[in-house]
């Protein structure tokens, strides 16, 4: 069984080792946008806090130096705030998907985990929200 990434385990009998992936983070991305299906939601803009974790192999960038071997945070930062900025949709699942396929746009990286949640969307709660993961396999 797999217990620790980059250490050689072995699944039944046959050693194998883990794959070690780097992992990048945009930490409390607030933005505004107009989300929801209640007909307030749909006139007035809300707050959406989202927070992405992106696992890519970081170790050419990390040798080189080079913004060319790197996966882009800036980039890929900018073109979820153009998403979510002029977006419109419905269910919180819908952006954090589509936030996801940004994300795995650049070919470096295997697999995001992307949060959305909106702050008090619910009484007595500080934030409601979803969490996604989506890898190579789900372009």
């Amino acid at each position: 069984m797999l217990t620790h990434l980059g250490k050689k385990s072995s699944i039944r009998g046959v050693k194998v080792k883990a794959e070690i992936m780097d992992q990048i983070h945009i930490k409390d991305l607030h933005l505004r946008t107009i989300i929801g299906i209640n007909e307030e939601e749909r006139r007035n803009r809300q707050d959406v806090l989202i927070n992405i974790v992106m696992d890519a192999d970081t170790r050419q960038a990390g040798e080189s130096d080079d913004i060319e071997d790197a996966v882009n945070y800036r980039t890929i930062t900018k073109r979820i705030i153009q998403l979510v900025e002029s977006s419109q949709f419905y269910l919180v699942e819908k952006m954090a998907a589509e936030i996801a396929a940004i994300c795995l746009g650049d070919t470096r990286v295997e697999r995001a985990r992307v949060t959305v949640e909106k702050p008090g969307a619910l009484r007595f709660a500080r934030s409601v929200g979803v969490s996604i993961e989506r890898g190579r396999d789900d372009v």
